[in-house]
């Protein structure tokens, strides 16, 4: 029986806390999942798909690596919308299978690719076109943006301190890898909604200097 890692991706905060998307992802992998194989573990990130440096997502990946299994996705748009980051992973050997379309080759998932890299740049020129027809119009623009910010810092704060808290005494002397784990066996929240990881310990801690 063939063995999968499960991700999906949203795109906000907002889309992971009320599963806008992430419901219809996970009933697409659960009906493979019935009929195709076994779920060793699933992972859930809130992350652009523009980005590459995805913690969750390589997470997923060493545990798909580590288990002889394949990474499962419900349908590419979900994981990614660039062609040079779905080559580079296949180059690496790991194997990758779409739940909407689990019999699509190589080939024919390049092809998809280009086809929602094409879409995303063609949305992010008509998003540019209105913002400078906004502008020009004498609209103010920025001002949401810094609000999100400053709410952003705060709940960075706060997740800082609960994480802290858990940790107890003496925890800077520990590695990423282990502060992970005693993370992951309090039950704590992870920022992303995944699981805790050495690189996300390492990014939390470098988040609070520059808050600090």
């Amino acid at each position: 029986m063939e063995r999968y890692v499960a991700y999906m991706r949203v795109s906000t905060q907002r889309q992971g806390k009320s599963g806008l998307g992430l419901a219809a992802q996970r009933k697409v992998i659960g009906d493979f999942i019935e009929t195709a194989g076994e779920l060793v573990e699933e992972f859930i990130e809130v992350e652009s798909g523009s980005k590459e440096a995805r913690e969750v997502l390589w997470e997923a990946i060493r545990i798909a690596k580590a288990s002889k299994a394949k990474l499962l996705i419900a349908r590419l748009d979900r994981f990614s919308r660039s062609v040079s980051f779905i080559a580079r992973l296949m180059d690496e050997g790991i194997g990758l299978t779409i739940a909407e379309m689990p019999t699509a080759t190589d080939f024919q998932l390049h092809i998809f690719a280009a086809l929602a890299q094409e879409e995303r740049r063609l949305i992010s020129q008509r998003t540019k076109a209105a913002l400078q027809q906004a502008k020009a119009q004498g609209r103010v623009l920025g001002a949401n943006g810094r609000v999100l910010a400053a709410k952003r810092r705060e709940e960075a704060m706060i997740r800082s301190q609960a994480v802290r808290e858990a940790l107890g005494e003496g925890w800077q002397g520990l590695s990423y890898a282990e502060v992970a784990r005693r993370l992951k066996a309090k039950s704590v929240d992870c920022p992303k909604r995944g699981a805790w990881c050495s690189q996300l310990v390492k990014n939390m801690l470098v988040q609070d200097r520059r808050l600090s």
